[in-house]
């Protein structure tokens, strides 16, 4: 458990949100969280472990997205162990999106892809 409760805990959590807001898909110009990318967060003492996904599988620079998520984490969290996982194996799908992820979607391509298959 993390020292100081449940109370640093979601301080962590907020800032490590923070800072993954601050990464971006190499194509698709919106951060990797909102964009529905990080699966987990895990967060113990001394570890900080992150689960990413890709919009494809076949993305022939998703080692880009892992390295930025680490490179960012490590700079924060100077003290921790950080570990980014990429996980091919679950399907990313529009759904996995944020609000905020899907309102500066339709603000750049004019259509929100989770509604996509709705109607």
């Amino acid at each position: 458990m993390i020292e100081g409760g449940a109370v640093t805990r979601d301080a962590t959590m907020q800032r490590i949100i923070e800072i993954l807001k601050n990464v971006y898909d190499p194509e698709i110009p919106i951060n990797i969280y909102d964009l529905g990318l990080v699966y987990s967060i895990k967060i113990s003492d001394s570890d900080l472990e992150v689960t990413l996904g890709l919009t494809t599988p076949f993305c022939p620079i998703a080692y880009l997205v892992v390295q930025q998520t680490e490179n960012a984490l490590k700079e924060a969290f100077p003290d921790k162990n950080i570990k980014v996982k990429l996980d091919l194996e679950r399907q990313w799908t529009p759904a996995m999106m944020s609000e905020e992820g899907r309102k500066l979607f339709k603000l750049l391509y004019g259509y929100d892809p989770a509604e996509l298959g709705q109607k």
